[in-house]
């Protein structure tokens, strides 16, 4: 005889818990894309000078930002270039599991991601093994790579990844329609004449948008 109400405060509910819903429903790991573009949306210039954009308030985000993710991926060239060490340095927090698209295993061993402190993972396609802190997983080239991606982290039951490659990874998720959340920051001072290019924004909806110095951070939702 007790009365129900279904559905209250729903979509609210689904939001606090959307990386597990999505991990549940989707079979795969709720990602989110991220990339600092300039005014021009240029995300590296042409030289080989690595390019800073964002200051130091949204570095301390972005840091916050990956202490609330369980995993955390870049591509190779992001790899060579930056030599990042993808960790929540800046922001007190666990540090993501650390993930690197290596098909070729061309990455040099010296690399910070290679340090063997923290957990990582790397996607390649020549051998699948596992030492100490560091996996190797095997994929195939005659799939596709950011499903294979994405079926691996539900696999390995990580249920959120931030993605904070260059733009050709970033636009492959993007056009696989494989992705949950894009966080662009933009530099509204710098100006790039020539550079790479971010990625094209697919069909968005903008879900919030603040200013963060010389920055402003914006949060889209698939439309």
């Amino acid at each position: 005889g007790v009365k129900l109400r279904l559905g209250v405060e729903e979509k609210a509910s689904r939001e606090v818990n959307k990386r597990f819903f999505t991990f549940q429903e989707k079979h795969r790991p709720y990602i989110i894309l991220k990339w600092a573009q300039t005014q021009n949306r240029k995300m590296a210039s042409s030289g080989e000078e690595r390019l800073m954009i964002t200051n130091a308030f949204s570095n301390r985000l972005v840091h916050k930002w990956r202490s609330e993710e369980a995993a955390i991926m870049v591509g190779t060239n992001t790899a060579i270039a930056d030599d990042p060490a993808l960790t929540t340095r800046l922001w007190s927090g666990r540090h993501p599991v650390r993930a690197v698209i290596d098909m070729d295993r061309r990455l040099p061993p010296n690399l910070k991601l290679f340090n063997r402190k923290y957990p990582t993972i790397v996607f390649n396609t020549l051998s699948e093994e596992a030492e100490e802190n560091l996996l190797m997983y095997k994929v195939s080239r005659e799939m596709s790579l950011v499903q294979q991606v994405a079926r691996a982290f539900h696999q390995l039951n990580i249920q959120s990844v931030i993605v904070e490659g260059g733009s050709m990874t970033l636009q492959s998720f993007i056009d696989a329609g494989i992705w949950d959340e894009i966080r662009v920051i933009t530099n509204n001072r710098l100006i790039v004449p020539d550079g790479i290019w971010a990625p094209e924004l697919p069909a968005v909806v903008l879900h919030e948008e603040f200013d963060l110095m010389t920055d402003t951070i914006s949060i889209y939702h698939p439309a």
